[in-house]
């Protein structure tokens, strides 16, 4: 057994510990006895109510103890307005039934005046142990075990508020059909059921898959971020978008979504969305490179793609027949090295790529810019207008 396993494993279980240590207002030095006496097996049963844990922990007696740790329950009021945001957003309930607990919600939910996570005065712990520190380590155990609880079924802490699975469920179905909490039936057991005769009955012929969307449509509007991490809104809400019409290049078949790139190649394409504006550089900063080399290297792809970007890091030996041409293209004087054909005096040149393209570079404040896009004539490369 791993001794110095953590507690909470999703963030609302590490939540769940931070607001014990925090702002529960426990004894954090209880606390941490109680961690330790977790992580040693002696809490031996735990079940969770409407408000409160019941547990076994196993001490210096004999027989084990009797420990019970209520938390403050929401009045029908507060529910109300529990319910008020969960029912707000389809994406609440969904997250909910899909085993999350987003932290939209959680900050929802406080923005309606109340915490799903305990504060001050909110958990009571009691054991049957002799001690009376507040709390014991046997009922401090019992609340970090609480966070491995919490890490399989976020209802659990709707639970220890108050109210059950079932009834918060049956609560938001009365709110889409307008009626009330009572004139909703409770949904019929599985078992109810019989296979077969549900296999037999006549269906309607499923329908055909509708067709995707000519282009993407705008990321929903995000509220809210992970408690802990450095991720930014904007920094999601754009690979929202920009997945969004990758997606849209596969369902309509116009292109791969970019499955195919490598690291550098999807970071180029992403940089050339940003040319000209400050977000180059912050992404530049992200990825620890320099902005000017993502620059360059965004400009590169914006001309022409993958092909564009190797010819900036890529040489290679091509035939010579290949390069005569470009060679006479250039004129008297011009030197080649590799793929690179460069005239006499070094300020123009074309690059041979690898998907069979001469692409043509003008040298700038002492280096090679890409200036245009690849053409399979050199000439034409040459003297093509720069896109």
């Amino acid at each position: 057994m791993n001794t110095r396993r953590p507690f909470g494993t999703t963030w609302w279980g590490r939540e769940w510990i931070d607001a014990l240590e925090t702002r529960a207002g426990l004894d954090s030095n209880r606390l941490a006895r109680g961690r330790a006496y977790a992580r040693s097996g002696a809490v031996l049963s735990l079940d969770v109510g409407p408000g409160h844990v019941t547990a076994l922990v196993t001490g210096t007696r004999p027989s084990p103890y009797d420990v019970n740790v209520t938390l403050r329950t929401f009045g029908d009021a507060e529910w109300e307005r529990v319910l008020d945001v969960v029912s707000s957003r389809i994406a609440h309930a969904a997250a909910l039934l899909d085993g999350e607990l987003p932290p939209a919600l959680v900050a929802d939910v406080a923005a309606a005046g109340l915490s799903l996570l305990p504060v001050a005065g909110d958990v009571r712990p009691h054991c049957s142990c002799p001690d009376d520190a507040d709390p014991c380590k046997h009922a401090a155990a019992v609340c970090f075990l609480v966070a491995d609880l919490l890490d399989n079924d976020p209802f659990e802490l709707l639970l220890l508020r108050g109210r059950t699975r079932d009834e918060i469920l049956t609560a938001l179905r009365a709110r889409r059909s307008g009626g009330s909490v009572g004139a909703v039936a409770a949904p019929p057991d599985a078992d109810d059921v019989d296979a077969r005769e549900a296999y037999a009955r006549a269906v309607a012929p499923l329908p055909d898959l509708p067709l995707p969307p000519s282009r993407p449509g705008r990321p929903t509007l995000l509220v809210g971020s992970p408690p802990t991490g450095s991720v930014a809104l904007a920094d999601l809400t754009a690979l929202a978008a920009d997945a969004a019409a990758r997606a849209v290049d596969l369902l309509t078949g116009t292109g791969d979504g970019g499955l195919t790139l490598t690291y550098d190649e999807d970071l180029a394409r992403r940089a050339a969305a940003l040319l000209g504006t400050p977000k180059i550089d912050r992404l530049a900063k992200r990825a620890g490179i320099p902005a000017r080399m993502l620059s360059r290297r965004a400009e590169a792809w914006a001309r022409g793609g993958r092909g564009a970007l190797g010819i900036l890091d890529d040489t290679w030996a091509p035939d010579d027949a290949d390069v005569a041409e470009a060679v006479a293209v250039l004129g008297g004087g011009a030197h080649v090295w590799r793929n690179q054909v460069s005239d006499a005096s070094d300020s123009r040149q074309l690059r041979l790529g690898r998907d069979g393209l001469w692409y043509p570079l003008r040298r700038t404040g002492g280096a090679w810019k890409l200036a245009g896009p690849g053409n399979a004539d050199p000439r034409a490369a040459l003297t093509e207008p720069a896109s």
